[in-house]
């Protein structure tokens, strides 16, 4: 998703700066001239009551108690915007009630090409429209906990829902995952902010909102969690699993409740999967995950074509639409998300050839989809892609080899996990998806093998999941949600001392022996005719006999090497280390150069390190 859960949501300007939220958060700034009047609206937090924001901000049971509240009301969410999206599936696709567009046997030629064009058209003219009156790009749940301590913006969400749902419910190859994610993460961040929870709670909190989204999408509360810890929180801990857990198993009651138990895939797996299966499963992973790559590297092509094209960007989800109709008319598989798809393909006889123009028609369709401009994701797609894959090598290997034959569903469930966490990421949440749709322990073993060697193949070859892929091209260095954003907050304006001694260059070396004594000051700070920054002299050094040196220019040293006062942390101590120098002059721009304070490694190193123990500490619930 951009988004999360490998999806998508389009990409944006880059956000940065704070806002005025809670103490030590930082809150993704409004766009356009007008920004600052719609910014108050957009983050308008209504507080609980004092007495439960101490109930819930002092006692641990109240925390989970309110993120089961959260769980509940995301679990609502999905179900409304499933029922939507489906709703419109039957009536813009004249679909028998309770069908699902993927696994139609056929769909009417007109419905096929008009739907998907005609709503690509107006999905593009809301893009418009959003784009100007509400200027503002959405961050996800990955992005939010990363760098704005989990600050979401509800508005901007209800937009990408609304938009998630558009593009699914007119045919578009992509997800509801992603919008499902997006409103219970921003759900969950505007409660907690409602309580004023801490940077910490409230990206915990963002999760449970994520977590219950993802287990009421698949009836999987361990899925859900897991995908939580591993995706949108980016750690693991005792005092996160409750929340968590409990947000996760409340949405999918809910959601049960309302649409009924949807059990996982009815399906016949092995009791035991063989030893020597394993070598091939494995190869079997490294494929799933190259093909990954292969994926998300079309994604990024099919963006670049359309740019290229020159069309306007609200015309392409038309032209993108139009080729995705043309596609269903070959099988309806590739359209929608594919849950219906999946049910029947997974266990269904195909010939070699079928499955492989399905892969092609659903990967294909997918790239455009997203490229094009419809909002959502790859979370499932990749989940179908998947299984198909993995039934291809299943019948390829049966044809090469006639002493073992490895079940196709074995391979089906495999890749299709494997294929999953190139893409999304989560190794333990596709495991643990595995489990809850099929029950067996065995199976979610060889998958979890799987998911392991598909991760690690991704990571040496591409280094990035959907999400933080669509975050690099962007020019953000997001790799996960671990939360980065209070090294950003930590810049070399605020470490600075202030108290600079500075010097003219041309003063005389004479002069300045005797207005800097030695232990008086270890450096000072030259300045030019202009009062701009020329360096830096050291005192020890102007005081020892130096041959042909008159003036303070003559013992400079640093001229080209400063700081500037939004400079992070990190990118000071590359400075320090790229310069060689304990102290460097922190200046007001590169161009006017006005000397505004002095920055020391000594003491950038140690709020580094404080603020990694204090990050430590709040991890391990000390």
């Amino acid at each position: 998703m951009s988004s999360i859960s490998g999806e998508t949501l389009s990409a944006g300007a880059r956000v940065a700066g704070r806002g005025k939220g809670s103490p030590g958060r930082g809150v993704p700034p409004g766009k356009g001239p007008s920004a600052r009047h719609r910014r108050p609206f957009g983050e308008m937090v209504l507080h609980a009551p004092q007495t439960l924001r101490a109930l819930v901000r002092a006692e641990e049971a109240w925390l989970v108690a309110l993120a089961a509240v959260v769980g509940a009301v995301t679990g609502v969410v999905v179900s409304i915007m499933n029922g939507i999206a489906q709703f419109a599936h039957e009536i813009l696709f004249q679909l028998p009630p309770g069908q699902r567009l993927s696994g139609a046997v056929e769909i009417s030629p007109l419905s096929a090409i008009a739907v998907p064009c005609l709503g690509g058209l107006v999905l593009g003219a809301f893009g418009l429209a959003v784009a100007r009156y509400w200027p503002r790009r959405a961050v996800d749940p990955i992005e939010a906990n990363a760098l704005y301590g989990g600050v979401m913006s509800l508005v901007d969400s209800v937009i990408v829902a609304i938009q998630t749902v558009i593009s699914n419910g007119v045919g578009a190859s992509v997800g509801l995952e992603a919008g499902y994610t997006q409103m219970g993460s921003a759900l969950a961040s505007k409660v907690g902010r409602s309580f004023r929870m801490r940077r910490n709670e409230l990206r915990l909190f963002v999760g449970c909102g994520a977590a219950a989204a993802i287990a009421s999408a698949f009836n999987a509360p361990l899925t859900g969690s897991f995908y939580a810890f591993e995706l949108i929180i980016g750690t693991y801990s005792l005092v996160q699993l409750a929340p968590v857990v409990m947000s996760a198993i409340a949405a999918t009651s809910v959601v049960n409740a309302l649409q009924g138990n949807e059990s996982g895939l009815s399906l016949l797996v092995p009791s035991r999967v063989e030893t020597v299966d394993y070598i091939p499963l494995l190869i079997l992973g490294m494929i799933c995950a190259l093909f990954g790559i292969a994926i998300m590297r079309g994604v990024t092509v099919t963006e670049e074509i359309f740019r290229k094209i020159r069309v306007p960007a609200w015309v392409r989800p038309g032209i993108g639409g139009l080729v995705v109709g043309i596609l269903g008319l070959v099988s309806p598989a590739a359209m929608s998300s594919g849950h219906a798809a999946l049910a029947v393909s997974i266990d269904a006889p195909y010939p070699l050839r079928h499955i492989a123009l399905l892969i092609l028609l659903k990967a294909t369709a997918s790239a455009i989809s997203i490229g094009s401009g419809f909002r959502g994701g790859l979370f499932f797609a990749s989940l179908f892609l998947g299984s198909l894959v993995g039934k291809l090598f299943a019948g390829g290997l049966a044809m090469v080899t006639t002493a073992h034959a490895i079940p196709s569903v074995v391979c089906a469930m495999v890749a299709m996990s494997g294929l999953a966490v190139a893409i999304v990421g989560g190794p333990l949440t596709m495991t643990f998806l595995c489990l809850e749709m099929t029950g067996s322990l065995p199976m979610a073993a060889a998958v979890l093998a799987t998911a392991v060697v598909s991760s690690l193949t991704v990571r040496r070859t591409f280094g990035y999941s959907f999400a933080t892929w669509r975050f690099h091209l962007r020019g953000e260095g997001i790799r996960s949600a671990v939360d980065i954003g209070w090294m950003r907050n930590l810049t070399a304006g605020r470490m600075m001392r202030r108290d600079v001694r500075t010097v003219r260059m041309d003063t005389p070396l004479t002069a300045f022996r005797r207005d800097f004594p030695l232990g008086a000051v270890q450096r000072a700070v030259a300045l030019d005719n202009a009062d701009r920054y020329a360096g830096i002299i050291f005192t020890a050094e102007a005081h020892a006999e130096t041959e042909g040196a008159e003036r303070v220019a003559d013992l400079l040293h640093y001229q080209d090497a400063l700081l500037l006062p939004q400079m992070t942390i990190k990118q000071a101590i590359e400075m320090f280390e790229n310069a060689e120098s304990d102290a460097l002059a922190v200046v007001d721009g590169p161009d006017t150069k006005r000397v505004i304070g002095l920055l020391t490694e000594q003491f950038a190193l140690r709020r580094y390190s404080e603020e990694l123990d204090r990050r430590r500490r709040e991890l391990s619930g000390e």
